[in-house]
């Protein structure tokens, strides 16, 4: 593993209802190394799936600094964070999010379509992701057509295909039978091993949270205390 790819600085992050405040993520500072498999645990509502929004530019802190390799992502504008995201972050849902209308195919190559690539750079890279995740023969089959473990292939599929810089996936088995799960873990595990990303997952499966190289608590916003000196270490 090399330098820090992910830098969190003293991020607070937090939402206004009426006259109150409510902190979701209070003063949270945190590094992940480049080809680092990171898993975030905690109770719900203690500011997970709200960091990894924050980490792949969805959101933007309240105060604070996130950086992604060498770019400030907290200072950019929606339209700067929109390209940034393209090209730089892979998204893996819990629910998929895949078009009904859309082939296999199609879903995966939705990305590359705000990119501008040929139509045969295209079809390179949706091929080489669908063999990654091992759909090839199932490329013209809409998502009904589909098993949930492999609608959940297609969205791996999906985030790995602009060749992004960095992985998030929130709750990627939250959704699937223990068989299915165990699958979509194993395929994770081997695009850590063979593309080297980095990887941030959301989980609440112990199962899943084994996989990682480290594990990090969330609780009331703000790592737990076991994960703050390993914090500071990196």
């Amino acid at each position: 593993m090399g330098q820090p790819i992910v830098r969190v600085s003293h991020v607070h992050k937090f939402f206004t209802r009426g006259s109150e405040q409510i902190d979701v993520l209070n003063d949270l500072s945190l590094s992940v190394q480049e080809g680092e498999y990171l898993g975030l645990m905690g109770p719900s509502g203690s500011g997970k799936t709200t960091l990894l929004n924050l980490i792949a530019g969805l959101d933007k802190p309240s105060q604070g600094e996130i950086r992604v390799a060498e770019t400030l992502v907290s200072a950019m504008s929606e339209s700067e964070l929109t390209r940034w995201r393209t090209r730089n972050v892979g998204f893996v849902f819990q629910f998929y999010h895949l078009l009904p209308v859309l082939t296999a195919y199609e879903n995966i190559e939705l990305p590359l379509l705000l990119l501008s690539l040929s139509s045969a750079e295209r079809k390179r890279q949706v091929n080489t992701a669908l063999e990654l995740v091992g759909l090839t023969d199932r490329m013209r089959h809409r998502p009904g057509q589909l098993s949930g473990g492999q609608q959940q292939r297609v969205g791996i599929a999906r985030a790995i295909v602009t060749d992004p810089t960095l992985i998030v996936a929130d709750e990627p088995t939250g959704d699937l039978d223990k068989k299915s799960a165990e699958e979509i873990l194993n395929l994770i595990d081997e695009l850590h091993r063979t593309l080297k990303k980095t990887i941030i997952m959301v989980t609440h499966d112990q199962r899943a949270a084994q996989r990682t190289q480290r594990l990090v608590h969330l609780d009331k916003g703000q790592l737990a205390e076991a994960d703050l000196a390993m914090a500071a270490s990196h």
